[in-house]
């Protein structure tokens, strides 16, 4: 009897979810279609809610889902050890996009809730990266035959009061998830208290294999500052902290990397006005590869690890503002000088995992700089098993 009313209580909320996630897509509906024209959602916004060029992967294969680029390129590890025909991936963003069409032509952006019913397919298996908690994507694909697995999965202390507060519908989403890896023991515990099972912690993946330079490219003299992966506000930052820099060391240079590539052209027109009015030089890595200049721009993806190569110091964004941050290790590797904001809850780990990050409130990044001397080369105290995750996935080949 207990079994019935636990069946019957979990179709009630399948119904009832998929018929408020329908209607609040007939609301956004109009709003989805102005949206859609700006060009930072023109891809994503028609194939996700449209499902314009947008047809259905193929059937029967593993799948994988990651949100960013970040997640798209840290799944990389497991992408490598599994037959390049059965791979089937999909995004949520366009540089997401980007990264899991490099690993196969059976990559998409996933539809919004409401259209997976008609447009999922049976799939071997289900794999999401990290925070993805989408409930028909997971209860369908289960539905349909799939093995699902949350990898890399966390819960920061900034974010897990808010899944606290609503406990009752992750409790839901577990229910279709049969396995699930995550960072550390903390995010173990807070996971099987929102009711996950099978919970086996593994690491962060980010750390079990990263970039590894695709060229070497010639250091230019001097002392070399990156700004590393920036969002609004950051980059202001570090050109006055470059600025006051350059009173000590005249020859030194800076490549300024804005993390999302629809604020290039933004950020360029913001470095040609500052270059000029300190007389210096600047240019964009996509028009000039040489970095003679004092500022670099580098408007292109997939190159930063390679610049992380020869930097002296990096300045790594998304921390300085309440972003979350983003992953020290791949500059860690070489050994660099690391900065950081305090602002970087998402990559707790990660920073756990690296010694030597020199963390500072924004107001004080120019002095910093200026006591590069006293910064520590950083180093990886940490890395992670996958073997768990690999093992799991063939099982079902």
């Amino acid at each position: 009897m207990e079994l019935r009313l636990l069946i019957l209580e979990a179709e009630l909320f399948f119904f009832i979810y998929s018929v408020i996630s329908f209607v609040l897509y007939l609301v956004a509906f109009p709003f989805l279609i102005l949206f859609s024209f700006k060009t930072k959602y023109r891809n994503s916004i028609p194939a996700r809610f449209f499902l314009w060029n947008n047809k259905p992967l193929k059937a029967n294969g593993i799948w994988f889902h990651s949100c960013s680029f970040g997640e798209a390129k840290a799944i990389k590890p497991l992408v490598d050890v599994l037959p390049r025909d059965i791979l089937r991936m999909s995004t949520t963003t366009q540089t997401g996009f980007e990264a899991i069409n490099a690993y196969t032509e059976e990559s998409r952006y996933l539809p919004f809730e409401p259209l997976l019913f008609s447009w999922l397919k049976p799939q071997k298996a289900l794999v999401v990266m990290e925070a993805e908690f989408w409930y028909l994507l997971f209860a369908l694909a289960k539905g349909r035959g799939a093995k699902t697995l949350l990898i890399n999965a966390r819960m920061s202390d900034r974010s897990f009061p808010k899944y606290q507060k609503i406990e009752w519908l992750y409790r839901h989403i577990f229910k279709h998830i049969d396995e699930v890896y995550a960072q550390t023991a903390k995010d173990k515990e807070r996971l099987e208290s929102l009711g996950a099972q099978n919970v086996v912690v593994t690491g962060n993946i980010k750390l079990s294999k990263l970039p590894a330079p695709t060229k070497e490219l010639e250091k230019p003299s001097g002392l070399l500052l990156c700004g590393a992966s920036t969002h609004e506000g950051e980059e202001s930052l570090i050109l006055e902290a470059f600025l006051a820099l350059r009173e000590e060391e005249k020859e030194a240079k800076l490549i300024l990397a804005p993390r999302h590539p629809e604020r290039f052209d933004k950020i360029a027109k913001m470095v040609v006005i500052f270059a000029k009015e300190h007389e210096l030089s600047m240019q964009r890595y996509s028009q000039n590869e040489s970095m003679q200049s004092d500022i670099i721009l580098l408007d292109v993806l997939g190159e930063l690890v390679n610049v992380y190569a020869i930097s002296d110091i990096v300045i790594l964004g998304g921390a300085f503002k309440p972003i979350g941050g983003h992953n020290a290790a791949e500059a860690a590797q070489f050994g660099c000088k690391i900065i950081s904001g305090k602002h970087y809850f998402n990559q707790k780990d990660i920073f756990d995992a690296v010694e030597g990050i020199a963390v500072v409130e924004a107001s004080n990044l120019s002095r910093r700089v200026l006591q590069y001397g006293l910064l520590k080369p950083t180093k990886i105290k940490s890395k992670s098993d996958i073997t768990p995750i690999i093992e799991s996935l063939k099982s079902v080949l």
